[in-house]
């Protein structure tokens, strides 16, 4: 028996590495969001428990304070794993720009410049 995604548009989004990518680091976040969440509730931090729980709708300050770590850790998580695209295997860091070369300034002047590609 072979495992095949569905034929659905998630599913045929889900085949895009770029978009799995963002998939998985955004789990990744949230985990991490609701983890943080969970920390903040457990150690009482600040007495932010005792306030949360002391409000007429604790799960609406619950909620909100999920949602805004679960934006800030989640993009975060995927922010970097997009910068790291460039990134060789070995630690070398392929996404290094060149030094560039001091310009010379002239005015009115078309000024020829090199273009140089990715390297590998």
């Amino acid at each position: 028996m072979t495992h095949s995604r569905p034929d659905t548009p998630a599913g045929r989004l889900l085949r895009l590495p770029l978009v799995r990518l963002l998939a998985i680091n955004l789990a990744i976040g949230l985990v991490i969001a609701v983890l943080a969440v969970a920390g903040l509730m457990a150690l009482d931090a600040h007495r932010l428990r005792t306030l949360v729980l002391g409000d007429q709708s604790p799960v609406v300050a619950i909620g909100l304070l999920l949602f805004g770590f679960a934006v800030t850790l989640g993009s975060w998580v995927m922010g970097t794993a997009v910068m790291r695209l460039g990134e060789r295997d070995d630690g070398a860091g392929g996404g290094a720009a060149a030094p560039a070369a001091p310009a010379v300034e002239r005015r009115g002047e078309p000024m020829a410049v090199r273009a140089r590609g990715p390297r590998r």
